[in-house]
């Protein structure tokens, strides 16, 4: 849970939210320091996604981390020399939806780092876009809907489509949370 409620116009864009949040959010603040991961990923605009930021991550969710690079290879070869020494580092340029994406992991003694990037503002990216519908949705639900987000996550479904069962949406859960009327919430 939250211990500290956040604004509806949070945007995520600075991390220091999280050296004030839950016991997970401080650990992953004092790991994205330890290991510089923003400092080193400065010039793709990264923002950490996902779970861990609206707090209904798993112990085995990992830390998410979006960013926005023009040119794939120089960001593939960047991520190599950065994070390339990391314990279980992979990298992989893939196409999702279309768009090409380059994608890095790696872990730390507390989380497996993803690190994703597309040439999309990170702001306009669904990853970014999905965290804020479902920050909101939460804030205006409480916390028992967040609670049973957690518990149908930990059943086995992912975020998206936990929060499309629990709000009726039919069809594709990701396409569907993007459609929301937030001011309905």
């Amino acid at each position: 849970m939250y211990e500290k409620e956040y604004d509806l116009t949070h945007s995520f864009k600075h991390i220091d939210y999280l050296k004030h949040g839950n016991k997970r959010q401080k650990i992953a603040y004092y790991e994205i320091k330890k290991y510089q991961v923003y400092d080193k990923l400065k010039n793709y605009d990264p923002i950490v996604t996902g779970t861990i930021p609206i707090a209904i991550d798993l112990p085995e969710s990992d830390l998410d981390i979006i960013c926005q690079c023009q040119d794939h290879k120089a960001f593939s070869k960047h991520l190599q020399e950065q994070f390339g020494d990391q314990n279980e580092f992979k990298l992989a340029t893939i196409s999702q939806n279309g768009v090409l994406a380059t994608i890095a992991s790696f872990s730390t003694p507390h989380f497996e780092f993803e690190i994703f990037g597309q040439n999309v503002p990170v702001e306009k990216q669904n990853a970014y876009r999905h965290m804020l519908i479902e920050h909101l949705i939460l804030q205006q639900k409480g916390s028992e809907f967040r609670k049973a987000i957690v518990e149908l996550k930990a059943s086995g479904l992912k975020t998206e489509p936990a929060f499309a069962k629990l709000l009726g949406l039919p069809g594709n859960a990701y396409e569907e949370l993007l459609k929301l009327n937030l001011a309905s919430f």
